[in-house]
């Protein structure tokens, strides 16, 4: 294996996770690239441009680099929006592979939009497909929100087509594989099971008073949320929550750690401040954009407990960040959630989105040290199974199998 593609037309693994479009999946590629191009694999990741001052070539470490494609205005998008130009985004890699004398083992793409780009690629090219969808649109459509408008047509239409013609659809875990059998139709033996890894020299168990005081934090529980503000991850559960801790420790608050994402996110991040005022928690809830991974790490370790009631996740990378760090989990029984978190023993898997429920689990850890000392030892062996090592070992031996 000697160079690598990665397509990322949505987003860049450049973005700052929390914000617009950047989550996980920015992580994963971020993480995957470098580790591949620390073994000696050249890698290009490709982007949609965004910005006609953007240069057509980032070098972030040896071996790997970002390239920005024209397609479409050079500007922000919203994701539905830049499905009109898929075609061009897909011939803007063909040109730039054919100009730069790349010559691929294997096209790695991610999300459907990029999925769709990557079986023109691989039509153009010649080279095995591999695919990631990170989220499946029929998973969000069947645990969305009341009143949350279902994912388009042309996602689930793409998302099948793109099951089709890729060598490998690459699953996070074995629950993302049950997805795609039961939901999509999907051959067994198409589908790879490759999880996300952690990077365990940052997130890492640390002394929980010296994180607070690098942050300024005084004192009482605090709960943490991080990862988009969108519908989608339950972010009003986490308050709710709150608002039933507080009855029994009222100094207690929640952080909440991102930055609005969609079209939805501006809409819901105002109906959070208003939630949080209503319920009485002006104050207890802190609003926070996203923040780097050093920052990140030490309010893993400062907080109590990382409440994650997200309706769907292929995996949940910020639980096994936060597991990593030693900080117990209270989550959504939902899809990859089920298999990052080890129910009883490095947390709490919870069936619905009733606060009670939430916050009857947040006390079992915080009325017991008992309890969330033998969590967070927990936490942090169950961690152990994810590392980006683990994860570039899986792919390289994924692609060696599907190389064009």
């Amino acid at each position: 294996m000697n160079r690598v593609a990665y397509l990322s037309m949505h987003t860049t693994p450049l973005a700052q996770p929390g914000s617009g479009d950047a989550g996980g999946m920015n992580v994963y590629i971020d993480r995957v690239a470098r580790t591949m191009a620390a073994r000696g694999i050249e890698v290009e990741v490709f982007t949609r441009r965004t910005d006609p001052a953007l240069p057509e070539d980032v070098v972030v470490a040896p071996r790997y680099k970002v390239v920005h494609i024209t397609a479409g205005p050079e500007e922000s998008l919203s994701t539905a929006d830049q499905a009109d130009w898929v075609q061009e985004f897909a011939l803007g890699v063909t040109k730039w592979a054919g100009a730069n004398r790349a010559d691929y083992d294997v096209i790695h793409s991610h999300y459907w939009l990029s999925g769709w780009a990557g079986v023109i690629v691989k039509q153009q090219l010649g080279v095995g497909l591999a695919h990631s969808f990170h989220t499946l649109g029929r998973i969000k459509d069947a645990t969305r929100a009341d009143g949350q408008p279902p994912e388009s047509l042309l996602r689930i239409a793409t998302e099948q087509e793109v099951i089709e013609f890729a060598d490998c659809v690459v699953a996070s875990t074995p629950f993302e594989f049950d997805d795609l059998v039961e939901h999509y139709g999907t051959k067994p033996e198409s589908i790879c099971i490759s999880p996300p890894g952690v990077d365990h020299s940052l997130f890492k168990p640390g002394s929980k008073s010296e994180a607070r005081d690098r942050l300024g934090i005084e004192f009482g529980p605090v709960l943490l949320f991080v990862g988009r503000i969108q519908p989608l991850k339950g972010v009003d559960v986490a308050i709710e929550t709150l608002a039933e801790v507080k009855q029994h420790y009222p100094l207690s608050r929640l952080v909440v750690i991102g930055g609005p994402s969609g079209s939805e996110g501006p809409a819901e991040l105002a109906h959070l401040h208003h939630l949080a005022k209503e319920r009485g928690l002006d104050g207890a809830v802190v609003f926070r954009p996203p923040e780097t991974h050093e920052t990140l790490a030490d309010f893993y370790v400062a907080s109590d407990v990382l409440l994650v009631p997200s309706r769907s996740e292929s995996f949940g990378l910020v639980a096994a960040e936060a597991q990593s760090s030693g900080l117990p989990v209270v989550a959504a029984a939902v899809g990859g959630l089920v298999y990052a978190i080890a129910d009883e023993k490095s947390g709490f898997l919870i069936e619905g989105y009733d606060p009670a429920g939430w916050a009857a689990a947040t006390l079992r850890i915080l009325d017991d040290p008992a309890t969330a000392a033998s969590l967070s030892c927990g936490a942090v062996t169950h961690s152990e199974k994810f590392s980006w090592e683990a994860t570039v070992d899986r792919l390289l031996e994924l692609y060696s199998g599907i190389e064009g």
